[in-house]
């Protein structure tokens, strides 16, 4: 179901349906929902019907609006998160963690986000100041595997710098978005200034392109975040793309060993790997043996992670969240050269869905292909051996990515030569590669992103910077320029 200038319904002329199942069960049908292009103009329409009126607020009143947000979301906590299991199969306790990090988007953006697009004088010029104005209307175009928290992060910043929104979430996961706009609604957001239209790649595509849109934040695939781009030629609108990774964990000599092993399983298996940040990749500085022994126990502690429907406690992995995911996911790792653990579909407990097992392969000899260099978007991992800190290095910056890398080691020299040469825009010391906070920029290089981080930073590209220098209000002929010669009326 849409919701367009305040009212939930169903497009009149429908050109196609949605139909929504639970990737963990497939007899379960969450919903259905129609979709029509024409509901595009309709949704872009309201947004700049209402953005005029929406901007003249005053600051405090729209940051009072996010934070009713972040209440009425805390309030349907539970609710969300189940559904947000149900829509994608992300376990239960991951998605309450993804409903929490909602939560505290809203706080995060009043307090800390919107001092970054605060008025300020220049230094040591008092007639000179800068102030921030809104874009307008902004499409938000989220992902599926975080359907919720993803698109909040643009929503919310949005809002309170005075845009109008239209969300076009994931078809991956309509019912989940569908829950998040009534409570949008429930907060008290004023017709037009959110929206939300359902549908396929089409709708994204229309509303990507459509000259009443300002600015496009996006969070996908480099193949889709090209297609933005393109689509966008000969129009001024801002885009903000976040666009996937191919990331690596680096071990360095030095590094406790059971620290990285279980950072590199949960980095690379948690959300069945289905995270821009994944671990794809890890490297082992040493032997051969050495990159051996620890890819050996990966793989003998991947083989007891416990994958099962979302709901049930105690599980770590669920499936994967759509059929094409797991058939694009298992032939990509069927790629792979040597396998010491090869991943496979599965039904676990008979119960029929996307479940895959994961996969942990070792990569001795670099060759460029597909496989090293193409993300999969599912549960693998490849373990490379390195002679050195800069062979680590020069492997982990062998992608045409740059978003996420962890560095285990106990030296924080070796930390900062690492930091100093990586090409990514989160570099964690001794931690997993997944996982940010969301008081620090977020964002990657290359094709990760268009140097328009997310996270924290998420108002700037909200907002555009209108500088101001304030004159005398009357003319003072001793400051006519030389050369102009002067006459009174």
């Amino acid at each position: 179901m849409d919701f367009v200038a305040g009212t939930f319904a169903e497009p009149q002329r429908p050109e196609g349906v949605i139909e929504d199942r639970c990737p963990a069960d497939l007899s379960v049908l969450l919903g259905r929902h129609g979709w029509a292009l024409s509901q595009v103009d309709r949704a872009v329409d309201a947004a700049r019907a209402a953005q005029p009126s929406w901007a003249a607020r005053p600051g405090g009143e729209r940051a009072a609006l996010v934070r009713r947000i972040g209440e009425v979301l805390k309030g349907r906590a539970e609710e969300l998160a189940r559904a947000i299991a149900l829509d994608v199969g992300k376990p239960l306790w991951e998605s309450r963690a993804e409903v929490q990090a909602c939560v505290a988007k809203a706080a995060i953006t009043v307090e800390d986000g919107l001092r970054l697009v605060a008025p300020f004088p220049a230094p040591g010029q008092p007639d000179a100041e800068c102030r921030f104005r809104p874009l307008g209307v902004v499409a938000v175009l989220g992902p599926f595997n975080f359907p919720v928290h993803l698109p909040n992060g643009h929503v919310l910043p949005a809002l309170a710098c005075g845009n109008t929104v239209v969300f076009k979430p994931s078809e991956i996961a309509p019912h989940a978005a569908e829950l998040y706009a009534r409570c949008l609604a429930e907060s008290g957001v004023p017709p037009g200034a959110f929206n939300l239209v359902q549908g396929p790649g089409p709708v994204g595509a229309a509303l990507a392109a459509h000259p009443g849109v300002d600015g496009v934040l996006f969070t996908g695939s480099w193949a889709v975040g090209q297609a933005i781009q393109r689509a966008s030629l000969g129009q001024t609108k801002l885009l903000a793309l976040e666009m996937g990774g191919k990331n690596a964990a680096l071990v360095l000599r030095d590094a406790d060993l059971d620290k990285a092993v279980y950072d590199a399983l949960f980095s690379a298996f948690v959300s069945a790997g289905q995270r821009c940040t994944a671990a794809s990749r890890l490297i082992v500085e040493g032997p051969p043996a050495r990159a051996d022994a620890v890819a050996a126990r990966i793989a003998a502690a991947a083989e007891r992670l416990s994958i099962g429907h979302p709901l049930r406690e105690g599980v770590f992995m669920g499936p994967l969240a759509s059929e094409p995911g797991l058939e694009k996911f298992l032939a990509g790792s069927r790629a792979a050269p040597e396998t010491m653990l090869e991943p496979r579909a599965l039904s676990p407990g008979g119960l029929r869905g996307w479940y895959v097992t994961p996969g942990v392969h070792r990569v001795r000899a670099r060759t460029g292909s597909a496989y090293e260099r193409e993300e999969l978007f599912g549960p693998d991992l490849a373990v490379y051996d390195s002679s050195s800190e800069e062979e680590a290095v020069a492997i982990a910056n062998s992608t045409d990515y740059g978003l996420a890398a962890s560095v285990h080691t106990a030296s924080r020299e070796a930390f900062e030569r690492c930091l100093s040469t990586l090409d990514c825009g989160v570099v964690n010391w001794n931690a997993p590669t997944v996982g940010a906070s969301g008081r620090l920029p977020f964002g990657g290089l290359k094709r990760s992103g268009n140097h328009r981080p997310a996270g924290l930073y998420s108002a700037l590209y909200c907002a555009a910077p209108v500088a101001i220098l304030q004159g005398e209000p009357r003319l003072d002929r001793a400051k006519l320029a030389p050369g102009v010669g002067w006459v009174d009326e």
